[in-house]
């Protein structure tokens, strides 16, 4: 699935909203939860009519079983919580410093500074789960 597009649809009463194909975001009883789904198919492009909901699904107390609270210190630490940071030198950026390496090894994309923020919060999950705060050893 291209970057930038996610999925919409109602599962068994509950909100789903598909990103990057992979991951999705579950609202059921008004809390959202982002988990790992597969998906087999689109349903729907984003638009604007969907950012309002894409928005509440941002503020997910958790993103792959990652405390939010957890994500948010390393990004204040590392970046100040801007997601175009780059370093000094440009080796780290985005939100959460990414090096090139990083980043691209699980599964991101072109300049980590340039992805959308809610990607690079997903990509920072998805580290957290399999390597812990290592990637961050000042801020984590």
């Amino acid at each position: 699935m291209p970057r930038g597009v996610a999925i919409l649809a109602l599962v068994a009463g509950a909100a789903l909203a598909v990103l990057g194909g992979s991951y999705a975001v579950e609202l059921a009883a008004g809390s959202p939860e982002l988990s790992e789904h597969p998906v087999s198919q689109a349903v729907a492009p984003v638009s604007k009519a969907h950012q309002p909901v894409l928005r509440h699904f941002r503020q997910a107390p958790r993103l792959l079983g990652v405390k939010r609270s957890q994500l948010e210190s390393i990004a204040e630490c590392e970046s100040h919580g801007d997601p175009r940071a780059i370093s000094s030198d440009g080796t780290y950026r985005g939100k959460y410093q990414f090096d090139r390496s990083t980043w691209h090894s699980n599964g991101g994309e072109g300049d980590p500074a340039k992805a959308p923020e809610l990607e690079q919060d997903l990509l920072a999950a998805q580290v957290m789960r399999t390597r812990g705060s290592s990637p961050w050893p000042s801020c984590g």
